[in-house]
């Protein structure tokens, strides 16, 4: 069972692996003008996306995370229920969360602010 899971996590990784790379590449081209290097990559691999409709819309953005998506709640529900010592690590997880949420409310928030100020600064850089 241990090769299934790793071999399933492997297969998901590389299906979804398409829609990263065009995700990070609409990221990645916004940082500095396309004259400049990582953005005009990144432009390239958007243009490519763009230009091949049915090949890099439907299928690398659509087809393949979907395929992830059902194959990986698939493979979660039959594991929550097969697996006991999962389920008993989920609990032991949630418990300490609770008994520490003020200490994870801290953090959660702290982390979501370092997201927001990043993005502010990466927005006024490409202004």
């Amino acid at each position: 069972m241990t090769n299934q899971k790793r071999a399933i996590a492997a297969a998901e990784l590389i299906l979804v692996f398409p829609a990263v790379l065009f995700m990070t590449a609409l990221f990645v081209r916004n940082l500095q003008p396309l004259q400049y290097e990582p953005a005009r990559s990144a432009q390239r691999i958007v243009s490519w996306y763009a230009s091949t409709p049915h090949i890099g819309l439907w299928v690398l953005l659509i087809a393949l995370p979907l395929t992830v998506l059902v194959t990986g709640a698939a493979t979660t529900v039959r594991l929550w229920t097969s697996d006991a010592a999962l389920r008993q690590a989920a609990l032991q997880t949630l418990a300490a969360l609770r008994t520490h949420l003020a200490a994870f409310l801290v953090a959660s928030a702290t982390l979501a602010a370092g997201g927001i100020l990043a993005l502010v600064a990466v927005h006024m850089l490409t202004d």
